[in-house]
C-alpha cells in the first residue's frame, strides 16, 4: 500500500474523513496510550503487516526541536506491534546531512528503541526501484525510490509540525521528501527543489500517498522553519488516515488558513479533505488547542485574521 494503492477521487465522491487530536503536555506523559487507544479506534489493517514509520530526521538535534522526538517514534512502533503488526520499521532518508548514523546517535535513537539495527532503515542508501507519478503536477515523470518503501504494506508518516521558510508549512506530505533517495537526487534531495517544491510535494505524495499520519506537535516549531525557527510549544499530537485532512488541521492548530498553503489547497483535490465541515474531530477540538504560530513576513497571507 505505500506504492499508493489509493484511488485519486474528486472531494465531491470521498466520504467525511477522521482526524484525532490529542492533548500531550510533554514527551514524558503516556504516549503508548495515547497513541495506541486512537489507532484502535481507526481499526486499521496492519494484523500481520510490515508497517514503515517514517519520521522527520533532518540533522543532529540533541534539543528535539527540528526533529520527530524519538519518544513518540518509540511509542508508534509499540503501538503498531500491540495491533499485531509482524513487523515495524522505522525509516528515512535525512535531507540535509549525509550522515544518518550521527543523526540517530545525537538524539539517542537507539535508546528509545533499543534493537534499532533490525529495525532501521536509512532510505538514502536503500535499494531502489524506477517509479512512474501518479500525477503531472511538476515536470518529473518518475523517480528512484526506495525498496523498503514501496514494499511496506503500512505507510505512516511523522513529521516535526514546523513552519517552513519555502513552503510555508511542512507536515505529513512535506515530510515525504524524506524517502527520496539522497544517493540518487544528492542533498538536500536537489531534483525536488528543482522541479519546484509544491509541485514535487503532489506528485510525491499521490504516488507515496501515507496511510496513517501521526504529527508531532508536542514541541512544534515556528518562525524561520524548518531549522533555524524557535521551539514552540502546541502540546498536541494530531492523527488520522487522510494526510491532506491531517495536515489542514494540524495547520488550523497552528492558526494557518490550510486553503492559502499552495500544496495544500491543491492536495485538496486528490488526496483528502481540507473543509472542516468535511473533517470529523475525534478528540480535542481545534479551537480549544489552536496556538498561533509565528510565520516568516512572506506567508503573512496564511495567518488567520
Amino acid at each position: 500500500m505505500a506504492l499508493s494503492a489509493h484511488p485519486l477521487i474528486p472531494p465531491s465522491n470521498r466520504p467525511p474523513s477522521r482526524v484525532a487530536i490529542r492533548r500531550a503536555e510533554s514527551y514524558g506523559c503516556d504516549l503508548v496510550e495515547m497513541i495506541h487507544e486512537t489507532l484502535r479506534e481507526f481499526q486499521l489493517p496492519v494484523t500481520g503487516k510490515t508497517v514503515l514509520l517514517k519520521p522527520n530526521l533532518v540533522q543532529s538535534d540533541p534539543d528535539f526541536v527540528i526533529n520527530t522526538h524519538p519518544a513518540v517514534i518509540a511509542a508508534t512502533r509499540e503501538s503498531f506491534l500491540r495491533l499485531g503488526a509482524a513487523r515495524v520499521i522505522v525509516g528515512e532518508g535525512p535531507g540535509n546531512e549525509r550522515d544518518t548514523e550521527g543523526i540517530l546517535e545525537a538524539i539517542r535513537l537507539r535508546d528509545w528503541l533499543r534493537r534499532l539495527d533490525e529495525g532501521f532503515i536509512d532510505l538514502n542508501v536503500d535499494e531502489v526501484r524506477r517509479v512512474a507519478l501518479r500525477t503531472r503536477a511538476s515536470r518529473l515523470r518518475q523517480l528512484f525510490l526506495p525498496a523498503a518503501v514501496l514494499s511496506a504494506d503500512f505507510l505512516v508518516s511523522m513529521p516535526k509540525m514546523k513552519t517552513h521558510h519555502w513552503a510555508g508549512v511542512t507536515l505529513s506530505l512535506k515530510n515525504l521528501f524524506g524517502v527520496v533517495p539522497g544517493s540518487c537526487y544528492g542533498w538536500p534531495k536537489n531534483i525536488l527543489h528543482w522541479a519546484g517544491i509544491e509541485n514535487s510535494i503532489l506528485d510525491l505524495s499521490t504516488t507515496v500517498r501515507p496511510d496513517f499520519a501521526i504529527v508531532d506537535g508536542i514541541v512544534a516549531m515556528e518562525g524561520n522553519g524548518p531549522i533555524q525557527g524557535t521551539p514552540k510549544p502546541a502540546g498536541v499530537l494530531v492523527r488520522g488516515d487522510d494526510p491532506g485532512a491531517v495536515d489542514a488541521t494540524a495547520a488550523r492548530v497552528m492558526g494557518l488558513i490550510p486553503e492559502r498553503i499552495g500544496y495544500l489547497q491543491k492536495a485538496g483535490y486528490v488526496l483528502g479533505h481540507l473543509q472542516e465541515a468535511k473533517i470529523r474531530q475525534i478528540g480535542e477540538e481545534v479551537a480549544r488547542v489552536r496556538t498561533p504560530f509565528m510565520v516568516l513576513e512572506q506567508f503573512r497571507r496564511l495567518v488567520e485574521h
